[in-house]
């Protein structure tokens, strides 16, 4: 179980490193564009698509970092005043409703990501399977960091009824 927290914990400081590298990427690819278009008169004809790939992967790739850190949208006015058990009890079950939809996002995310691997895109000639592999990537981030809270949740000092 420690092992697992671990793993979450380390991971997560990787790839919050990860978004921070593709928004400043995502900035100079945006401001070289817009300099290239209005100053130099030339577009950049992959700037657009690039931009848009890392924007895609930094959304992803963000949320599993919203996730970890409990930042992912939520009602906690009635929550805050169950008692401490039932608190325990549906955040469980919030952890393996989401423990479904990300091994759904794995799954058919694979799937996916296979159907459309003959395909390119059309400016930077990226095989189009590499821009959905961030699905079931995410995904399996996802399922560690929520197997990671049910443990958390289970070694917290008190007792499930």
């Amino acid at each position: 179980m420690k092992a697992l927290i671990y793993l979450s914990r380390r991971l997560n400081d990787y790839i919050q490193i990860l978004v921070s590298i593709m928004g400043i990427i995502m900035t100079m690819i945006v401001v070289s564009q817009v300099f290239s278009r209005y100053v130099l008169n030339h577009s950049l004809f992959w700037s657009e698509e690039l931009a848009r790939i890392i924007l895609v992967w930094l959304t992803f790739f963000g949320s599993t970092v919203a996730y970890y850190h409990g930042l992912h949208p939520g009602v906690d006015s009635v929550f805050k005043r169950l008692p401490e058990n039932l608190k325990r009890i549906l955040e469980l079950i919030s952890y393996l409703a989401g423990i479904v939809l990300f091994t759904v996002m794995v799954v058919w995310g694979s799937k996916f990501a296979w159907f459309v691997k003959l395909q390119i895109t059309p400016a930077l000639n990226l095989p189009k399977w590499i821009v959905m592999a961030v699905v079931p990537v995410c995904g399996i981030i996802f399922l560690i960091h929520a197997l990671a809270g049910v443990c958390k949740t289970c070694n917290r000092p008190g007792t499930i009824p």
